[in-house]
This record gives C-alpha cells, sequence and structure tokens, in this order.
C-alpha cells in the first residue's frame, strides 16, 4: 500500500512538470500534435465515410433479396448475316420453365413477371414509365409498403364474372406516377389509360429507394416509384404476347412469355445450390443463352469482403498520418533534450533518478498526443455531421457518413500508442545525460 502511495505521488509530480513544461511552449506543443490532430480526425472521417458508402451498398443488394434468385429473359446476339434476323425475337423465359422453378424443394415464393416501357395517360397528363405484369406476391418478395388502397390479390387474376374477357383491369401506381398523374387529387378509384384500354387506380405505393442495376443491365433496376403494376393475366390479355418497340425510327418486335421470375428461397443456406439447380435447368432446356440468373446473396458476400479490405486500406491510410505525427512529436522532443540538458543535470545531481527523467519525457510525449488525439476526435465527429450536410446543402450532393465507433477507439488509442513510441527515444536519451557533463552544458 505504501509503494502504491509512493508510486503515485511521483506519477502526479511527473505528470504536473510535464504538463507545467507544455505549458510554457504552448504553440510549439500545439503545432507538434497537428499531425496527431490530423492522423485522428482522418481515421474516423476515412471509416465513416468508407463505411457508410459501402453500407448504402450492402442495404441496396439486400433489398433484392439476400435469399431471393433472380431469373431473367435476355435477348442474345443478333446472328451475323442480317438475312437471317427476325422482325420479330423470340427468346426468355417461358411459362413452363416457372411451372419448373417451382418445383426445387428450396423455393417457397415464385414471382413471375412481365416487364416493358409505356406510356402511362390521363387527360392532358402523360408520364413514361414501365408497365409490370405480376401477381400478389411481389409484394411479398420484395418487400413492398402501400400507402393507399391495396395490391394485388389473388381475385385479380380469377375471372371476372361482369367482364366477358374475363381480365380485370385494375392498376397499382408507383409514388412518382401518382404524383405526375394525380398531381393535386386522390388516385383511388380513377382511370388511367394503359394501351388504349382503360384501368381503374385501386392502390399507390409508398415512396421507396431503387434497386441497383443486376449484372450491368439497365433493364434490370427495379424502379417501384415508376412502375405501373397490373395482374399478370390482364397484362397476357391486354398486350399479348408480341411487344412492338420504336426506337430512333425503327420498329421491331418481340415474343417474350415472362421477363423476369423471382425466386425466394426458405434458407440462405440454401440459395446457392437452389441458384445451381436454376441454370442447370436452363441449360438443359434453352438452346441459346437468352437468360441470365443473379444471385444477391453472392454479390453480398463479395461486397462485405470488399468492405473488409476497404477498411483496412482505409485505416492504413489514415494510420500513415498518425505516424508523420509521431515523427514530429519525436523530433520537438528530440530538441527539447538539448534546450533542457542542464535542468536535466539539475535534477540529477538533487537525486533523480534515470528512470525519473525517462518518466517525466515520456509522460510529455503521451500527454501530448492525447490531447491531440482528443481534439482529433471531436475534428473528426465534426467532419462526419458537418461535410456531408454542407455538400447537400449547397452541391446537392449525397455522401453518406456512418459512425464507425471502433474508429473513435482505435484512431485514441493509436495516438497514445504513436506517443509512447515516439517518446520513447527521447526519453532514454535524456536519462542517459551524465549529470556533471549535463551541469557544464550551456
Amino acid at each position: 500500500m505504501q509503494f502504491l502511495i509512493i508510486y503515485w505521488e511521483k506519477t502526479a509530480r511527473s505528470l504536473v512538470l510535464a504538463l507545467r513544461s507544455l505549458w510554457l511552449h504552448k504553440l510549439r506543443a500545439f503545432l507538434s500534435v497537428l499531425g496527431i490532430i490530423f492522423g485522428t480526425a482522418a481515421v474516423i472521417a476515412l471509416m465513416a465515410f468508407g463505411e457508410g458508402s459501402m453500407q448504402d451498398a450492402l442495404e441496396d443488394i439486400e433489398r433484392q433479396g439476400a435469399k431471393n434468385i433472380i431469373i431473367q429473359s435476355r435477348k442474345p446476339p443478333d446472328e451475323a448475316s442480317s438475312q437471317r434476323r427476325a422482325f420479330i425475337a423470340t427468346y426468355g423465359l417461358t411459362e413452363l420453365d416457372f411451372e419448373q422453378f417451382q418445383m426445387i424443394s428450396s423455393v417457397i415464393k415464385s414471382v413471375p413477371m412481365r416487364i416493358f416501357p409505356q406510356e402511362i395517360r390521363r387527360l392532358h397528363y402523360m408520364h413514361l414509365g414501365r408497365v409490370v405484369g405480376t401477381t400478389q406476391q411481389y409484394q411479398n418478395v420484395n418487400k413492398i409498403d402501400v400507402l393507399m388502397g391495396r395490391f394485388l390479390v389473388d381475385a385479380d387474376e380469377n375471372t371476372d364474372e361482369g367482364d366477358d374477357t374475363g381480365m380485370r383491369n385494375i392498376c397499382i401506381l408507383g409514388s412518382e406516377v401518382a404524383e405526375a398523374l394525380f398531381p393535386f387529387q386522390n388516385p383511388l378509384g380513377q382511370t388511367i389509360v394503359l394501351n388504349k384500354h382503360n384501368f381503374v387506380v385501386v392502390g399507390v405505393l409508398a415512396e421507396r429507394m431503387p434497386t441497383g442495376n443486376i449484372g450491368g443491365s439497365t433493364q434490370s433496376a427495379e424502379e417501384f416509384n415508376n412502375d405501373v403494376y397490373i395482374p399478370l393475366r390482364t397484362c397476357q390479355g391486354r398486350y399479348g404476347e408480341k411487344i412492338f418497340l420504336r426506337q430512333s425510327g425503327a420498329r421491331s418486335g418481340e415474343a417474350v412469355k415472362l421477363h423476369q421470375v423471382t425466386l425466394e428461397i426458405s434458407d440462405r443456406d440454401k440459395v446457392l445450390s437452389a441458384g445451381a439447380a436454376v441454370r442447370d435447368l436452363l441449360e438443359r432446356t434453352h438452346f441459346k443463352k437468352d437468360w441470365a440468373v443473379t444471385v444477391p446473396l453472392d454479390r453480398l458476400e463479395e461486397a462485405e469482403r470488399t468492405r473488409d479490405r476497404y477498411t483496412i486500406f482505409l485505416a492504413f491510410i489514415a494510420g500513415i498520418s498518425l505516424i508523420v505525427g509521431g515523427i514530429g512529436i519525436m523530433n520537438i522532443m528530440l530538441a527539447g533534450v538539448t534546450e533542457r540538458t542542464r535542468e536535466i543535470g539539475v535534477r540529477r545531481a538533487l537525486g533523480a533518478k534515470r528512470r525519473d527523467i525517462s518518466f517525466q519525457f515520456l509522460v510529455e510525449a503521451t500527454a501530448q498526443t492525447s490531447f491531440g488525439g482528443l481534439l482529433g476526435v471531436a475534428l473528426g465527429l465534426g467532419i462526419i455531421y458537418i461535410v456531408p450536410w454542407l455538400l447537400m446543402r449547397f452541391f446537392q450532393l449525397n455522401v453518406p457518413a456512418k459512425l464507425h465507433v471502433p474508429a473513435i477507439f482505435m484512431g485514441l488509442s493509436a495516438s497514445i500508442i504513436v506517443g509512447v513510441r515516439a517518446g520513447w527515444y527521447p526519453a532514454r536519451r535524456a536519462s542517459r545525460l551524465d549529470p556533471i557533463e549535463a551541469l557544464r552544458h550551456e
């Protein structure tokens, strides 16, 4: 107990002497820790911006569903001879493919889709969006929220006795479509025109962030807000099997049964095996590569590995700043040893031991870097919360930043460690000065 009291008193005296010495040279001490301040702030800010960007990418992939498998129809490249090109291209997924997908044991939900661009009209309003023919499972698989009204139900796919065509002309609007066609009205119960047919609005979806492109195709991005959803059976009846497109004065057609099928798998561990089964099935039944299979889980796992590598890289870059700051402190401490040679000699003559002199210089270096680390933490937090706001406020740039709590402790701990390492050599050099030679020093 007595030893602890003596040790504590000695530590307190050394700390007071160190702080007093730093206070006598305030500007020099502050300039020497600027590297630590900026290094710590860089660790926190870079990790936050890196984490924010990677998290945004991961969320984009997760919105597609980590347990989903997405199969799309892809138009194969035209044959080399122009004489062999058909005016109407027939390719892609079929109803038979869809039925076989459902026979895979791990598939619990399946969503067929027909997707094509379409002018959506109401009175003098017109909006260019997408028509999506699908079933009620689309809402469950894609986790879509309905703002008002409802989504598709089983009854929409059944024969309507009041309609001799057996099709129900009802639709659900994405948020952007509803805002464009009904800027000041409630869309429910109103009528829009799709392909010269009137459709009654029965629901409006809540706004949702779109997903990114899958497999590099611009056609594969899920817009959600820019879509109009109609029953798949109605889509097949009103639009037929052949769709004609006009682009740059050219007119072409395509016969595609299903543009996309999304499968939800019962367990995340079974996704990869189910994806392999889907590919094997399509390779056996399709003579040409007119399909593409995307497993978001693959992209999610790869993105997570990329995030880990990216985090290590950012920490390495920010750590360089801390090392540079430590070199600056070591330089100042070495200069301080030279300036205070006589002071060291006096202390040694009065009975101070080598470890006391060494401890004092270590405390000074650690105090500087600890103070610099705390200022760096404050600066880093300011950058995280202020810079994204300024960029959005004045430049309309969305720069995601997510506070990475371990980075705060990592930056602060690294600054203290750097301080100890930077002060060790000057402290050792000071403790080895000969007392007599030190007293003679002018």
